[in-house]
């Protein structure tokens, strides 16, 4: 099986980068090519929610990472290359920390998507020297065409 080159970019820029805004511009657009599939969708939506609580959005954090929880929890643990069970779990735990946020915070942390298809480890790791990083991160919508579409 090959991946979707828009899905191996975002798992470069999820894992590598820690680029959450990128990572919606690129699932973004392979959840409008796949006529909206949720399982695209609650992948964007985890790293919107992480992008929102690091950039001190808490209240979007626990929206867009609880909804993300919620459409990804009826997939299958191990689904598209991914541990998706392990990602889930860790959202929902984050939620849970974010909900009592305000009685005890705590700092923002990154979550990492565990690859276990050794075929999307490999298409990753050839993706990602061709893949540049955004320094200093993007944090709007830019005019342009990123890299991954080279």
């Amino acid at each position: 099986m090959t991946y979707e080159k828009l899905y191996v970019a975002y798992l470069v820029y999820f894992n590598r980068d820690r680029d959450y805004f990128e990572c919606h511009e690129v699932l973004e657009e392979l959840w409008i090519a796949r006529e909206h599939d949720p399982f695209y969708k609650g992948l964007l939506q985890i790293a919107v929610g992480l992008y929102h609580f690091r950039n001190g959005n808490v209240r979007g954090g626990t929206i867009l990472l609880d909804r993300a929880a919620g459409k990804l929890q009826d997939y299958p643990l191990l689904c598209l290359g991914i541990n998706l069970g392990k990602l889930v779990a860790e959202a929902q735990e984050y939620v849970r920390r974010l909900e009592s946020y305000e009685a005890q915070p705590f700092p923002y942390y990154d979550l990492t998507i565990e690859i276990v298809d050794e075929v999307l480890a490999r298409e990753v790791e050839a993706a990602s020297p061709g893949i540049t990083p955004n320094i200093p991160q993007r944090r709007g919508p830019q005019r342009g065409r990123a890299s991954y579409h080279k």
